[in-house]
C-alpha cells in the first residue's frame, strides 16, 4: 500500500480497517502462550493468510527487522504490520491490541493468583504441562515457514543449523547472537553492493 493509497482511504474505512487491526493483535495477544516466536505462526496466518495485509516474503523482511530490534518480538511485528498499513495511528492501535491481553491477563494473576497456588495447585500446573508440548510446536512451525519462504534449501540449510549449534554451545564469543546478527546484516549489504556494481557493469 502506497503512500497515495492510504490518502484515499476515507475515514470510515480507515476508521475500520484501525479497529480490524486492533480485534485480530488482541486476538493474538490474547490465545498465545510462550513468548514472540510462538506468536508468529498465529500472526502469519491473520496477516498473511487471511487479511492479505502483507504477503508472505513482506512478512519475514518485517520478522527479521523485528527480530533484530530491541524489546518484545511480537510488539515488534505488530508495530511494523500497523506501520506499513496506516503509518503511526496504525502502530499504535496493533501494538495495542497486542499488550492490552497480556497486561489484563498479568494484572488478574497479579491479584488473584500467588505463586504458591500456581506451584501446588495440580490443576493449574497439568494446564500448564499440557501447553509446553503445543508452545514447541508453535515455534518449530513458524522456523519451517519462514525458511520456505526464505527460499533456504539444502545448500543453504547449512548456515542456519551451524548458527543454532554455536549459540546452544554457549562458548564466550560465538554464542553471542548479536554477533550473528551484526554479520548477517553486513552479509547481506555486501551482498546487495555486488549485485549493484555487477549491475551497473553491465
Amino acid at each position: 500500500m502506497t503512500d497515495t493509497e492510504k490518502k484515499d482511504i476515507a475515514p470510515a474505512t480507515e476508521r475500520h480497517l484501525l479497529w480490524r487491526l486492533f480485534f485480530t493483535f488482541m486476538k493474538i495477544g490474547a490465545f498465545t502462550f510462550g513468548g514472540g516466536w510462538a506468536m508468529i505462526s498465529i500472526i502469519q496466518r491473520e496477516v498473511v493468510d487471511k487479511h492479505r495485509w502483507i504477503d508472505k516474503a513482506e512478512f519475514l523482511d518485517l520478522l527479521a527487522v523485528a527480530q533484530s530490534l530491541p524489546g518484545i518480538l511480537a510488539v515488534n511485528i505488530s508495530v511494523s504490520v500497523g506501520d506499513r498499513l496506516r503509518g503511526f495511528r496504525g502502530s499504535a492501535v496493533a501494538a495495542l491490541g497486542t499488550i492490552l491481553p497480556c497486561f489484563l491477563i498479568i494484572l488478574c494473576i497479579a491479584i488473584f493468583l500467588t505463586p504458591d497456588i500456581i506451584t501446588h495447585n495440580p490443576v493449574i500446573s497439568a494446564i500448564f504441562k499440557g501447553i509446553r508440548p503445543a508452545v514447541v510446536a508453535l515455534i518449530v512451525a513458524p522456523v519451517i515457514t519462514s525458511a520456505k519462504a526464505a527460499n533456504i534449501g539444502l545448500k543453504t540449510a547449512w548456515i542456519p543449523a551451524v548458527v543454532a549449534l554455536l549459540i546452544w554451545s554457549k562458548w564466550p564469543v560465538v554464542s553471542n547472537p548479536i554477533l550473528f546478527i551484526v554479520l548477517g546484516g553486513l552479509i547481506g549489504w555486501w551482498q546487495l553492493r555486488n549485485a549493484r556494481k555487477g549491475g551497473a557493469a553491465q
